[in-house]
Parts: structure tokens; sequence; C-alpha cells
């Protein structure tokens, strides 16, 4: 595959020096939720750049990118494929989404998924049965929960918030931060478009919320609003009189 050797050379190319930063920050040390990662210093604008002269891989050539054990390249076929997304139509776009599917178990970091899951997911489901959401967000697999909250930015921008409220409801008791910051995320996306939407879910679940999800979800209110909610997520009496009501 003439082009893979190009896109590889292309990457080795804007190789950035190699810092400890990135194990920290993309949690690839010993332990961590991504240890099985490869970084190879490569930016995102210069991946997004690639992206764009490499537009037109076919599916092949991308399944050999997405396999990679290096971030990058996964990356990198993830953008190629939201491009080929956006601008594909009818039976394309289906074979483009099911790609996506089926090679979930690859996208597998939270830059990966945060970069794909609403324009892809999300985009494909905005008018079609929302079902496969629910069972991803049943996944024993963290990264697939991630994704089935994250899909819902797509819906957000459009409009339709009502499933970016059934899976946090769904995923409230989930175990990992990851999923706890991506939640309190989509819920404040969610209140920019309507905020009372926003307080009337906080007012029945914010005491049973991670205090992360809380923070997240509530960072653009009034300071005195903010500190409302986390006085009340504190008390503990409160807390239990809210989630019995």
């Amino acid at each position: 595959m003439k082009k893979l050797k190009e896109i590889r050379l292309l990457l080795k190319k804007h190789q950035q020096k190699s810092n400890d930063k990135t194990a920290l920050f993309y949690k690839t040390g010993a332990g961590d939720y991504a240890e099985h990662d490869q970084f190879i210093g490569v930016r995102v604008p210069d991946l997004r750049k690639i992206a764009k002269e490499f537009a037109g891989l076919t599916l092949a050539e991308m399944q050999s990118l997405i396999e990679s054990p290096i971030n990058e390249e996964r990356l990198l076929c993830l953008l190629i494929l939201v491009q080929q997304y956006q601008n594909a139509e009818g039976q394309t776009k289906d074979d483009l989404y099911h790609f996506y599917m089926g090679n979930l178990n690859y996208v597998n970091n939270w830059n990966l998924v945060d970069a794909s899951a609403h324009l892809i997911v999300g985009a494909h489901l905005l008018t079609a049965d929302k079902s496969v959401l629910l069972a991803l967000a049943k996944s024993q697999i963290m990264w697939q929960r991630r994704i089935a909250i994250v899909a819902t930015w797509y819906f957000i921008r459009s409009d339709q918030l009502g499933w970016t409220f059934k899976i946090a409801e769904l995923l409230l008791n989930d175990p990992h931060d990851l999923i706890h910051k991506a939640i309190g995320w989509m819920l404040r996306e969610a209140g920019k478009r309507n905020q009372e939407m926003l307080i009337a879910f906080l007012d029945q679940y914010g005491c049973q919320m991670p205090r992360t999800m809380l923070r997240y979800a509530i960072e653009k209110f009034p300071e005195p609003q903010r500190q409302e909610y986390l006085k009340r997520k504190g008390e503990s009496k409160n807390c239990i009189k809210r989630t019995d009501s």
C-alpha cells in the first residue's frame, strides 16, 4: 500500500521530541487506562493537514491505520473517516458508519472518541433508531460508554437534547472518571441550549452525581448557583431528601 508508506513517512517527518507529558496527559503509564497506547509525537494540526492530503484512502487502507498500535495513526484514520462521512451520501455513509462500528475496539482513547463519536455515530443516528446508544452505554468497555454519551453532542447541536439526559441517567453510577467528565461536559453543552432542562436534571440527580460530573455540568452557571449545587451535594441529608422526593 503505497499511500500508507507515504503517510508514515510524513508522520515521521512531523514527529516532535518525545517528553513525559504525553504519558501523563493520555495516561499511558503502567496500570493507567491507556497503558496499551503508543504515541510518536505528531501534533493534531499536522494530523489534520495529512488527513486532507489523503482524504481518498480506501477502507482497506484505513483498516491498516485503525489497527495500528500508534495512537496518531488511529486518530488520522478517524479524521479521514469523518471527512469522508461528511462528504458522502446514501450507501457510502452507511458503509463508513459500519466501518466505524466494526472497529470500536480501536477507538480506545479519549482523544479518539472525542474526535469522532459525535461526527460519525451521532450524525448517523440523528434521524435513525438510536437504541444502539443504549447498548454502548451498557458496554463493559469504558470507551464504548464514552462513545455513547459523546455521540449525543451531535444531537445537542440539532436541539435534540433528550438522549443526552437519557444516557447521562444510565451512566450516573459509572465508576470511571473519564465517563464522569464526558457526561458533565455533555450536560453542560445541553444546558447551553436549554438551561431549564439541565436544572431539572440537576435538581433530580445532582446529589447522586459524582462531584467531577457535577462540576463539569455547572461550569457555566453563575458562581452563587454553582456553589448552591456543590453545597447541596456536600450535605448528605439534603441529598437523601432530594433523591427520595
